[in-house]
């Protein structure tokens, strides 16, 4: 009986050993046709972590709740991680950063919160992570900065004096034509004005908006100094930093050349004549809005491309023939930038959580991610249809859907979270006023060409970057000065040519030709 009773007992072990064995591979086969169905992660296995650790990021947001919406919850149960967003209007995010940061409550990921030079100037402290010390352990940052030779110029872009990589970059989330000069259209053909074509079209334009609608400032603006920065590149140049003269294939520094001088006195003698809004520097948002949509206040502005059918949608009851258009480029190239497929993103706290945050934003940048944060859910936020394109769900049909309403109402887009962008989402679906857009720009070829790479070592860094700091400061006041009658000329520009020398224009132009030089060799 003993015998019996222990081969009984043996065989019974090997059945339970063989049942686990087997339910084992169930368990496995069971997670891996999960993972399967959240698409190409480009090699990243999920989940990331089994003890639903917390990850709490800051980002800039006017919506509350964020953590409560559908896409974050299922990027949490994805991840196996614990998603906490904490969402902080965009005015305020840098107070609230700075008061985290004095007190050593730093959440696990932080983005728009610190300038470029102030994360690298904390990552060097030890604040954030080194990000290219993880680089093999992040397989998607790798495959599109590292093993991409278009794109590992992020490794000298984005570096800091100690040739590591403190923010975490983004890809493919740009459209062609993004922002630009709209006009209002229905008000011109009322009046009998044609687009304009040419700088002078547009100054004659707005000279007739001025005598029709005498008490109208025909061009407004909400952005402030950065109005400097949208026109320079039909004019050549990128204001206030350098730009590539193309025949003399050598770097200018753009705020002392005689094109930004050009620029300056035409936007002067725009508001001179009062056809360049008196607030043009201080306006809000909201009062932009009151300006560009009621009757006769303003016709012409730069903004977003999507902001035209925004606009529509506010006020098509009260005025169904608003009608706001995209226009060509102001300025003697007539291009618009050419936006880079790569941009900068939010820093990492240097924590014992720090892989799995790094791990969550790689998983991001992946296909599966750009679908789960631009898309979301296949049968819960979209839904494919017949003919391949992507209709968003919960929404009227008549509504145009923005990033915006994506975001409120299912954590979607936002910003400094999602590192890519889905090509069938919103974004890229473009209405028919922003198709008509991205032609004007795309068939004429009118993009102005990127600034070539330039390589820095690591000891020229901290020189550049105060330089770089000091320029823009210095050139953004006298712009404003300049354009506001304050300080015009041309006694003014010497003077102003001479002070931006004392301050290293000069000298960042020679190292810029030194190094780019180098750099062809």
């Amino acid at each position: 009986m003993g015998k019996k009773r222990g081969a009984i007992l043996l065989l019974l072990l090997c059945f339970i050993l063989a049942s686990c064995g087997q339910k084992s591979s169930i368990i496995s086969l069971i997670h891996s046709d999960s993972a399967m169905n959240y698409g190409d992660t480009g090699g990243l296995e999920l989940p990331l972590d089994t003890n639903h650790t917390k990850i709490s990021i800051l980002v800039a947001s006017d919506f509350s709740n964020l953590s409560d919406k559908l896409v974050i919850k299922e990027l949490s149960e994805r991840t196996g991680l614990d998603v906490d967003i904490i969402e902080v209007p965009p005015a305020s995010i840098q107070e609230k950063a700075k008061v985290m940061l004095s007190s050593n409550d730093m959440p696990d990921i932080v983005n728009s919160s610190f300038s470029f030079d102030e994360i690298n100037q904390l990552g060097a402290q030890g604040t954030f992570v080194s990000i290219n010390k993880y680089i093999n352990e992040l397989p998607n940052l790798k495959k599109h900065f590292v093993d991409d030779d278009e794109n590992n110029i992020i490794f000298n872009t984005y570096t800091s004096g100690d040739n590591n990589l403190y923010v975490f970059p983004k890809f493919e989330f740009q459209r062609p034509v993004n922002h630009g000069f709209l006009y209002r259209k229905d008000i011109f053909d009322r009046n009998g004005i044609s687009a304009w074509k040419s700088t002078e079209e547009f100054y004659q334009a707005l000279k007739k908006l001025k005598t029709v609608y005498p008490s109208s400032f025909p061009y407004v603006s909400k952005t402030g100094t950065q109005i400097f920065s949208d026109w320079s590149t039909s004019w050549g140049i990128h204001f206030p930093g350098l730009f590539f003269d193309e025949e003399e294939q050598i770097f200018k520094y753009s705020a002392t050349d005689p094109k930004a001088k050009q620029m300056l006195d035409f936007m002067r003698k725009l508001y001179v004549e009062g056809l360049l809004d008196e607030e043009f520097l201080t306006c809000t948002q909201g009062n932009w809005e009151v300006k560009m949509t009621e009757p006769e206040k303003a016709f012409v502005t730069f903004d977003w491309i999507s902001q035209m059918d925004i606009f529509y949608e506010q006020v098509q009851e009260s005025n169904p023939e608003f009608d706001l258009r995209y226009a060509y480029p102001v300025g003697p190239t007539g291009n618009v930038a050419t936006l880079s497929k790569i941009g900068g993103g939010p820093a990492v706290t240097n924590n014992s959580k720090k892989l799995l945050s790094l791990k969550l934003l790689d998983y991001l940048l992946s296909p599966s991610g750009a679908e789960l944060m631009t898309l979301g859910v296949q049968n819960k936020t979209f839904q494919v249809e017949k003919d391949g394109s992507v209709k968003y769900l919960g929404f009227s049909q008549e509504k145009t859907i923005s990033i915006d309403d994506l975001e409120e109402r299912y954590g979607m887009f936002i910003d400094g979270l999602y590192r890519r962008v889905d090509k069938r989402s919103v974004y890229f679906n473009y209405s028919k006023k922003e198709q008509e857009a991205q032609d004007m720009i795309i068939k004429e070829n009118r993009f102005a060409k990127e600034l070539p790479p330039v390589r820095f070592e690591s000891a020229q860094k901290a020189q550049v970057s105060k330089w770089t700091n000091d320029l823009y400061a210095a050139s953004m006041e006298f712009a404003q000065n300049y354009v506001l009658g304050n300080d015009a000329g041309e006694t003014s520009w010497d003077r102003w040519a001479e002070k931006a020398n004392y301050l290293g224009a000069e000298e960042l132009v020679a190292l810029y030709n030194h190094q780019y030089q180098k750099y062809l060799k």
